[in-house]
């Protein structure tokens, strides 16, 4: 651990990885966002709090192509990019939800597997047939996706349907299907939402290790504010869909703004 913060003092943080800039996003006559501009810059956890209602899922939202933005443009890896849901996993975005979207019936090492299917290239015959080039890319993946679940210490589980598993391991289920598809950016909400703080803190500490030991860079949405001021290296700031702050943990959290709207005077 030591010799990964050391690394992480010597440049973990790159560059700018994603920008949104000037975005305004309306559903009829309601700005869910306006005019919101921040970035993620490479390797950092990079938080967005805010009151429920702030626009937070919405940004999220935005950014990995659900929601097409009414003003405003995205910049990832340096370019201009009409974002949508599929482009941005080809892209290297995986997403993760507030409310867990998983295959129930499928087991957990199944599950995880559909990550994987944006990497398969044979085509649908020699899939049928299990043969040749499909043959080789379903052990190459099924390879990978057991490293996975080794480092997310799910291997008890990876045969059982998910939809058996209690809420926290089904958290962790849906984490590692995200991994699956080795992102770049991989996107966070609410990660530890219904956790008790035992799994609160194992979900924490693998945020770190993802983060650490893949060096994924990491957009997080989290209503503790203790695992966000532990967690991140920077932290963004929204209220009634519009941004109140941004800056590191300690900038955020002493910011009066942010204290009257959200925090509070005993935090």
């Amino acid at each position: 651990m030591s010799e990964m913060m050391a690394d992480n003092e010597n440049g973990r943080i790159g560059g700018e990885l994603l920008s949104v800039d000037n975005i305004t996003l309306r559903f009829g006559g309601v700005k869910a966002l306006t005019d919101i501009s921040f970035n993620i810059n490479k390797g950092e956890i990079r938080s967005i709090i805010g009151p429920n209602g702030a626009g937070k899922s919405s940004m999220l939202n935005v950014i990995n192509g659900f929601y097409k933005p009414q003003e405003g443009t995205i910049r990832f890896k340096g370019k201009n990019v009409n974002m949508k849901p599929d482009l941005a996993a080809k892209s290297g975005i995986a997403r993760t939800f507030q409310n867990i979207a998983l295959f129930k019936g499928m087991s957990t090492l199944d599950n995880i597997m559909t990550g994987r299917m944006l990497k398969m290239k044979a085509g649908f015959l020699s899939q049928a047939i299990y043969w040749g080039r499909a043959q080789k890319e379903e052990l190459e993946n099924r390879a990978f996706v057991e490293e996975i679940i080794d480092f997310l210490e799910i291997q008890s589980i990876r045969k059982t349907p998910v939809g058996r598993l209690p809420y926290g391991l089904q958290k962790r289920v849906e984490l590692a299907r995200a991994l699956a598809m080795e992102p770049e950016l991989l996107l966070l909400d609410e990660p530890m939402a219904g956790m008790n703080l035992e799994e609160k803190e194992d979900m924490s500490r693998y945020i770190i290790d993802v983060n650490e030991y893949f060096g994924t860079t990491i957009a997080l949405i989290e209503h503790d504010m203790g695992v966000v001021m532990d967690l991140s290296d920077r932290v963004v700031v929204l209220d009634y869909g519009c941004k109140l702050a941004d800056g590191s943990p300690d900038e955020v959290s002493s910011n009066q703004a942010v204290i009257d709207a959200y925090l509070g005077v005993a935090h």
